[in-house]
């Protein structure tokens, strides 16, 4: 067992427009929680669900390098590019394919349950990860009324952290965040 899960990573996928002390937080808390080997941060482009990107892709990777620069756990990539797409699943796949990788957390917040029924290949990805959700705030309530948490509740682990109040959104609103 302890082979096992010294093999366990950890991904949080998304544009990371930019990345903020939250994601920061959730990272630690899942490396500890589920004794994860690494964390991926895999930066994508373009958000499918989403406008153009407020910084460039190299801005939002070196900000992402730059607040995580002291976690040994915690890696940035950007895999678009070599899996010819921005999608989790093939990411997953190519995880699983390329790096022989089969426990894989694959990590979202609340916020994230509410569309996830629209994501590529959702039903795939719940059955292949275990899919770790972080309580946002704000969002709780209606991720727990979600599509996927209707059909899979028994395959999600729920994490009731402290709430994060802080989103890409808000940052990108306020001065000076570079």
């Amino acid at each position: 067992m302890a082979n096992i899960r010294k093999k366990c990573i950890g991904l949080l996928g998304g544009s990371f427009d930019p990345a903020h002390k939250g994601h920061l937080r959730i990272s630690k808390i899942a490396i500890k929680k589920f004794t994860l080997k690494k964390i991926y941060w895999v930066i994508t482009k373009k958000n499918p669900f989403k406008n153009k990107a407020f910084y460039s892709l190299d801005e939002r990777i070196k900000y992402a390098k730059k607040i995580t620069k002291a976690q040994k756990k915690i890696e940035i990539i950007h895999l678009d590019n070599i899996v010819k797409s921005s999608r989790i699943i093939d990411v997953i796949n190519h995880f699983i394919k390329k790096k022989k990788n089969k426990n894989i957390f694959f990590i979202i917040g609340s916020d994230n349950l509410i569309s996830f029924h629209k994501w590529k290949s959702w039903k795939k990805i719940v059955k292949i990860v275990k899919l770790i959700v972080f309580s946002r705030k704000g969002y709780d309530r209606k991720g727990m009324k979600s599509i996927v948490v209707k059909n899979f509740k028994n395959k999600i682990i729920f994490i009731k952290n402290k709430p994060i109040s802080i989103s890409s959104t808000q940052l990108k609103k306020m001065d000076g965040i570079k």
